[in-house]
């Protein structure tokens, strides 16, 4: 099983954003019995609260469900439980860096690095563009996945 840790500040709107998208991924691809798929946050300000609202509405949108899913932060523990952990901005890896005392088996990495063109996923909090964030997160997971496959940490559909 390959397990992929999606982080952002509050795990209320791109993390979990990301984290669902990547399961219907791997669900549309076969992988679903051979990837997990989880995301938190960095902070503890979100703790115990669902996913934002417009967030929700453009999982919707794309026929994604989310219901369950509260915010939880990271831990030093989650960096052994987790194959690559997924930050979608430099405060989020300075600060799982600092969570987890470090990277030293090299897991952790900006969502939109597998894209080639790297930058930071765009925080729809602030900005108020779930647009602009969902299809960052679009081509980030759809490149990460792709990256799985071709590097063979996951073998075959099934």
């Amino acid at each position: 099983m390959y397990r992929i840790l999606f982080v952002c500040h509050g795990n209320i709107c791109r993390s979990p954003m990301a984290e669902f998208y990547m399961r219907d991924l791997t669900e549309k691809a076969g992988l679903r019995d051979k990837i997990q798929v989880s995301s938190a946050a960095t902070s503890t300000e979100e703790l115990g609260c669902s996913v934002y609202p417009p967030a929700k509405r453009k999982l919707k949108e794309h026929g994604i469900d989310c219901i369950g899913k509260t915010a939880r932060q990271i831990n030093r523990s989650d960096y052994d439980k987790y194959d690559v952990i997924i930050g979608m901005d430099n405060a989020n890896i300075r600060n799982m860096m600092r969570i987890f005392g470090g990277d030293r088996d090299g897991k952790i990495h900006l969502l939109l690095d597998f894209t080639g063109a790297g930058g930071e996923v765009d925080d729809p909090w602030y900005s108020g563009d779930f647009d602009l964030a969902w299809a960052d997160i679009v081509r980030g997971c759809d490149a990460l996945l792709r990256r799985i496959v071709k590097d063979g940490a996951v073998n075959g559909a099934g």
